[in-house]
């Protein structure tokens, strides 16, 4: 049974996923969440309707029978000398019967056509002989009730609505008491109108309208007798638009006990029954049970789900089944009453006669039952797709079955622990099996909390320099200052320490130091959370010295993000000027100390590069950009702006910098490599009148560099430094702008961005390739900062030293120390690295590209050592054995590639193929021995290999579950459930990480958080602590040989974050109640 359920989730794994953009997904999301209120207010308003009928119906029947009680007591059961009569009550069927009257059957026929029970009841019945208004010849040869099976309605029906008014005909007449039942047919000899009560159904029985209940019953209490002589009773229904409802005598189940007492009290002879409880047999899907009165359900919907749980727990099926054993049929006592008893009452014919009219065979049920079927069914679909729906599996032989009902079902939870146990979890509608462990005997009371183990990040590697400018700084206290990703970080160059500002919640776009060369304004982009909403800018105004956040503005004002952000200065910095990155570039002049905007304007709809006030006039303000440079008045709360005119010196496609010299004059660099100077010019009051202000214009232009001017720096000497773009040169001007010295960065570091002096004459410099470089003209410099420069994703880290490897999108291969917070070394390949693992010897590493191919490095030499091609499609993981004897390389071919290794990991043998996914492979880990492997899809499929046995795909999961692994990198898989959030879509988390020590697991999500979870986490929504400081999704996440440290990595932000693991003595209740301070002192990342 095993093999055979597993072979289901084989077949199941076999569709491919499709991964739409996240806008789509989120919107497909939301509207399922809305059809799934819809279906439920409309299931909600359904049942109310149906309540407030049944409270309108009830008492109007109960008073109708109430009434008419005396009369129908004597039509239905009568006592005659202390001895009471069996009636007789056939419950099947005979196509045959309803083509002739009674009268015309023989009376030797009976016993064929109701069965040998029945005729033995039938010569059992006796009593005094009583007048009937039926022909003598029928008193003669009495032919008990023979009713059709299709309509299963019973003669104690027939005799309720006969003497209640509702038909005076005897179309049909049954007599108890001392004689047998009598049938007399209408004129034709037949009973072709209880055939039409076959066409009803439940929810065509229910009344919508009291008026027309209570009309009916006025009717029937009214009428005359000769107003329904020569009709049918049947036919007087359907005049007054009732039906025989068997919902409305089911409603009145509640109301028998009393009633019955009422009736029994009045004629002298109590009902009573063999047992305390009263019972009830409710029929129906099939099924048969005994449920005690009390619990019988008010309505037919409340029914239908207690007969469904019912059948759905075998336990109380066992149960029923005993109070079948021990408890009489309520239809055989009924059908039989004993003399203590006396006969049944009205009421009592009207229950048994509700039961007959429940039609098994009905067409029209079949359709209401399929319909709410496929509502079910359409709403469990939904339910799946919006949430992770657990289910537990009872055992392996019923996981077929637990499949579908579980499906439909959200978030129910079914079955006992026991060696078979199961746990199944859906993503985007598609069922994932995994297998408690043996370890674990009782699932239901494990409590999931937060781990002791908290990370304070203590490094951070890279710099954001292709993008941005005028982002490097050095403050007083001998640390400069920049940023990357969601950090702001003060690097000291001497002490080479780092201290971090994280309390913005996206990646930070650009920077200001105040006059005061303590304060520091640094401006984010907008960003968008997890569920696609963007999220709004701003920017922070916090002191470098103590970190604390002093003062947060604009948010709500800015769009998209804040690009550029000065200090005034001549006013002790007491103004910010912010320019945002909306389409028409808003500027805002702030005070920031009060956080009040004073001007605001738009100021270009090109891109603007550079923003500085004057530093001799608060009142001026200069903007430089693509095509234009803006000098800008800010007086009385306004802003206007004068363009700079270039005149006869050609125009250039873009300004990318500027700064004030000493006399107050302004000098420009553009894309043409020159250096322009503004110089100040009286104010042509000819033309613009009284009141005009001196303006700038151009009075020198100097040849520079070749191709654009990045930045220019006024150093403290009056000498000008300008920094290259396509020459990467660094060139210093003296006052006049003649040439004094210059300097080429290797071309490994990038074009100049920005240029930062330190002292004398040593300088940092801001790279175009994420790298900060120290030194000088005279001695060169040297890089204190390097980093990666397009999106990262393969990461490992050494089995017994403290470094790690990186690989990225840039082609780049690098090797960082951990304790010395450096890059070791660093190589370029070919193609694009997505994915590495070191040998168990340490001694080489293996790297996966994008193209099918992957090598193996010499860690000392840096040299490749073996090369191999699997496929033409990108390799997504490679992970030695751990004893080092195999290789596995995981590719989109939906393959894994298997390679016995020798010669301490320099040579490699093809030793097999994995064959059996249906996806592209995503993680997959080794087996302690070295022989077995769990591989992850892109379709969510976990399937687990025999390498040492020939790369077979177990097939039997079961057996799987309590296998040792000596990695977990997995994203699914029993003990790590509990990382995924609700909603989450498959592709929320892109890798784990479980510690050394097997104490925590680190998982790196979509939306730039890094989690740390206790280990194992086998239930859902289980509590972790909460990091920030990734500007865009983490890729990848590693712990170190030891568990000291851990290693994230961020995708599109280039930035790899090394995360320090420190052992909090708190107990649990604390550490769920710290969980969200860790959250709050990192900062958020949107």
């Amino acid at each position: 049974m095993d093999v055979f359920a597993n072979s289901l989730d084989d077949v199941s794994a076999g569709s491919s996923t499709e991964f739409p953009d996240r806008l789509s997904l989120m919107e497909a999301r939301l509207q399922t969440q809305e059809d799934e209120m819809t279906l439920l207010k409309s299931a909600l308003s359904d049942a109310l309707r149906r309540l407030r009928v049944y409270d309108e119906q009830i008492p109007l029947l109960r008073q109708h029978i109430l009434a008419v009680s005396p009369a129908a007591g004597r039509g239905c059961s009568c006592v005659s000398d202390g001895a009471s009569s069996h009636r007789k009550l056939s419950t099947s069927s005979n196509p045959d019967w309803p083509k002739r009257s009674s009268s015309q059957s023989p009376a030797g026929t009976q016993g064929e056509e109701t069965g040998g029970a029945d005729a033995l009841s039938n010569q059992n019945d006796k009593g005094s002989p009583s007048v009937s208004p039926t022909s003598s010849a029928v008193q003669q040869k009495p032919n008990p009730v023979r009713l059709d099976a299709g309509t299963q309605t019973d003669e104690s029906m027939v005799r309720y609505l006969q003497h209640s008014g509702v038909s005076r005909q005897p179309a049909v007449e049954l007599y108890d008491g001392d004689q047998q039942a009598t049938t007399t047919v209408g004129q034709k000899g037949r009973l072709t109108r209880i055939h039409e009560v076959e066409s009803l159904s439940l929810e065509d029985a229910l009344i919508s309208d009291t008026t027309v209940l209570r009309e009916a019953v006025e009717k029937t209490q009214t009428r005359p007798a000769e107003d329904s002589l020569g009709e049918p009773w049947t036919r007087l229904v359907e005049k007054d638009h009732e039906m025989i409802k068997p919902t409305h005598l089911r409603g009145l189940q509640d109301y028998r006990a009393p009633i019955i007492r009422e009736q029994d009290s009045g004629r002298g002879s109590p009902c009573k029954m063999s047992h305390d409880e009263p019972v009830e047999e409710v029929r129906g899907c099939g099924q048969s049970e005994l449920v005690k009165k009390e619990h019988l359900p008010k309505s037919s919907l409340e029914e239908g789900v207690r007969l469904k749980e019912d059948q759905s727990h075998p336990s109380q099926q066992h149960s029923t089944a005993s109070k079948k054993e021990t408890v009489p049929s309520t239809t055989h006592k009924e059908q039989h009453p004993s003399p203590k008893t006396g006969t049944m009452s009205p009421v009592s014919a009207i229950m048994e006669s509700e039961k007959k009219l429940f039609r098994r065979n009905s067409s029209s049920d079949k359709l209401a039952k399929e319909q709410q079927d496929k509502a079910k069914q359409k709403l469990g679909k939904k339910a799946v797709s919006s949430a992770n729906l657990l289910t537990r599996s009872p055992s392996v032989e019923n996981r077929t079955k637990d499949l579908v009902s579980s499906s439909g079902s959200s978030g129910s939870r079914r079955g006992t622990y026991s060696q078979g146990l199961s746990i199944k979890m859906f993503i985007r509608g598609r069922p994932i099996t995994m297998y408690i462990p043996s370890n674990i005997q009782n699932y239901e009371e494990l409590r999931m909390e937060p781990p002791t183990e908290r990370l304070e990040l203590d490094w951070v590697y890279g710099y954001r320099g292709r993008d941005c400018r005028a982002n490097l700084y050095l403050l007083p206290s001998g640390e400069v200052v920049y940023f990357i990703a969601c950090v702001v970080v003060l690097y000291h160059i001497d002490a080479r320490t780092q201290r971090h500002y994280l309390k913005h919640t996206d990646c930070v776009r650009c920077l200001a130091v105040h006059p005061d060369q303590v304060r520091v304004a640094t401006g984010q982009t907008s960003g968008v959370d997890k569920d696609g909403k963007p999220l709004q800018p701003f920017v922070m105004i916090w002191d470098s010295g103590t970190l604390v956040t002093l003062q947060q503005i604009g948010l709500g004002f800015f769009e998209r993000g804040v690009s550029s952000v000065a200090f005034s200065q001549i006013d002790s910095g007491a103004f910010l000027c912010v320019i945002d990155d909306s389409n028409e570039h808003m500027m805002s002049v702030w005070d920031w100390a009060k956080g009040v905007k004073q001007a605001e304007i738009k100021s270009t709809n090109e891109a603007v590069f550079g923003l500085e006030f004057n530093p001799a006039d608060s009142g001026n303000i200069i903007t430089c950009g693509k095509s234009h440079v803006f000098f800008w008045t800010w007086s009385g709360g306004a802003l206007t702006k004068k363009q700079g005119i270039f005149g006869k010196y050609r125009k250039p496609k873009f300004i990318q910098c500027f700064v004030f010299n000493g006399n107050g004059d302004v000098l420009t660099g553009d894309s043409e490599g020159n250096i322009l100077t503004w110089g100040k010019s009286a104010a042509d009051i000819k033309t613009l009148g009284k009141g005009a202000k001196e303006t700038y214009q151009i009075v020198r232009q100097t040849k520079a560099h070749e191709g654009s001017i990045f930045t220019l720096c006024l150093l403290q000497g009056g000498a000008l430094l300008s920094g290259g773009g396509k020459d990467r040169k660094v060139v210093r001007w003296s006052a006049d702008l003649a040439p004094e010295i210059e300097v080429e960065i290797p071309e490994q570091f990038g074009a100049v961005r920005t240029i930062a002096e330190v002292k004398g004459e040593e300088l940092l410099i801001g790279t175009t390739r994420n790298a900060i470089l120290r030194g000088s003209f005279s001695d060169g410099f040297v890089p204190i900062v390097q980093g990666h420069v397009d999106e990262l994703w393969g990461l490992a880290t050494h089995p017994f030293d403290n470094v790690f490897l990186s690989c990225g999108h840039d082609k780049q291969v690098c090797l960082w120390s951990g304790s010395q917070h450096s890059l070791e070394w660093s190589t370029t390949l070919e193609e694009t690295g997505l994915c590495a693992d070191f040998h168990p010897n340490g001694r080489v590493v293996g790297v996966g590209l994008n193209t099918g191919r992957w090598v193996v490095l010499d860690i000392e030499t840096k040299d490749i050592v073996s090369d191999y091609t699997d496929g033409n499609e990108q390799l997504s993981v490679v992970r030695y054995s751990p004893d080092g004897s195999y290789l596995a390389v995981g590719s989109h071919d939906n393959f894994i590639y298997i390679y016995t290794v020798a010669e301490n990991g320099r040579r490699y043998t093809r030793f097999g193929r994995c064959t059996g996914h249906s996806s592209f492979i995503t993680h997959l880990d080794w087996s302690k021995e070295s022989k077995f492997i769990m591989s992850n899809s892109g379709d969510y499929e976990i399937l687990y290999w025999d390498v040492k046995g020939g790369c077979k795909l177990l097939r039997n999961r079961f057996d799987s579950k309590d296998r040792e692994w000596a990695s977990y990198t997995c994203v699914l898989g029993f003990h790590v459930i509990g990382v995924w959030l609700e909603g989450s879509d498959g592709t929320d988390i892109n890798a784990l990480c479980r510690s050394h020590n097997e104490r925590v697991v680190a998982v790196a999500d979509d939306f730039c958080k890094v989690h740390l979870f206790q280990y194992p986490c086998p239930k859902p929504k289980a509590p972790s602590h909460r990091y920030d400081g990734h500007g865009s999704h983490v890729t990848n996440v590693r712990f170190t040989h030891n568990d000291s440290h851990l290693i994230s990595m961020g995708g599109k932000d280039t930035s790899i974050l090394q995360w320090r693991v420190v052992r909090v003595g708190l107990d649990r209740s604390r550490s769920v109640s710290s969980a969200s301070t860790s959250s709050v002192e990192t900062g958020s990342c949107g």
